[in-house]
């Protein structure tokens, strides 16, 4: 680890933590969380996804930054994304329950916020396992699309908001990579796994976690990309 990987490591984690050991900052995200979920959320990915692209940048370039990258544009994306992602996280944590009692389990409807126990880990288990077989590869699709119309428009803000070529964009994916990488390894390996954990938290935090676990998934798509590069 470089002297620069090591000064940003220690700003992130500072930052991060001042909201958990700060009690005003901690209680301002709560009160946030419960009046304005929704715009939380956009911020949170915004933030905290963007700043997992950035690492993953650095892992594939040795670089946090370069021309053309698009930062502004991914946050903006990766905004929006976060407002679908916490609109799955309650279709899912709410529909899903109510799937596993029409089969006959025997589950109250407060079960997500009750103490942990083998009947909470199957249903955050299977909430998770069907939005992310359900939801997650078509969130995956739309974001390589995003950053693919970033790239062409060569990071630009001007040509960001110009109309996205999605038939070329998905003629130019590499679908092998994005299929038995990304979909087949991602998902049932790390992502199932992942947000089982997310649903046994406290809903206030689940998409904050969710948003932590973005910034793992800058990492992922940067050895993705390194795959791409050996395929070739």
């Amino acid at each position: 680890m470089k002297l620069k990987d090591a000064i940003f490591f220690l700003i992130t984690t500072l930052l991060l933590s001042m909201f958990y050991f700060i009690t005003p900052l901690l209680d301002f995200y709560l009160e946030m969380n419960k009046e304005h979920g929704m715009i939380l959320s956009f911020f949170k990915f915004g933030v905290l996804a963007t700043l997992g692209e950035v690492i993953g940048l650095r892992v594939s370039t040795g670089n946090y930054y370069k021309h053309g990258f698009g930062l502004v544009q991914r946050a903006i994306v990766w905004g929006f994304l976060g407002l679908f992602i916490n609109s799955a996280f309650i279709i899912f944590s709410t529909g899903v329950p109510n799937l596993l009692s029409y089969l006959g389990l025997n589950i109250s409807n407060n079960l997500l916020s009750e103490n942990f126990n083998l009947t909470k880990l199957v249903v955050a288990f299977s909430i998770s396992f069907f939005m992310n077989i359900i939801f997650a590869p078509i969130m995956m699709t739309i974001h390589k699309i995003t950053d693919r119309h970033i790239e062409l428009g060569g990071g630009e803000i001007k040509n960001f908001f110009k109309p996205i070529k999605f038939g070329e964009i998905l003629k130019s994916i590499n679908w092998d990579v994005m299929y038995n990488f990304v979909f087949k390894k991602t998902i049932p390996l790390f992502w199932i796994p992942a947000h089982t954990i997310t649903f046994t938290l406290p809903s206030e935090y689940r998409v904050l976690f969710a948003a932590i676990l973005g910034i793992l998934l800058g990492v992922i798509l940067a050895f993705a990309a390194q795959i791409k590069k050996s395929t070739k």
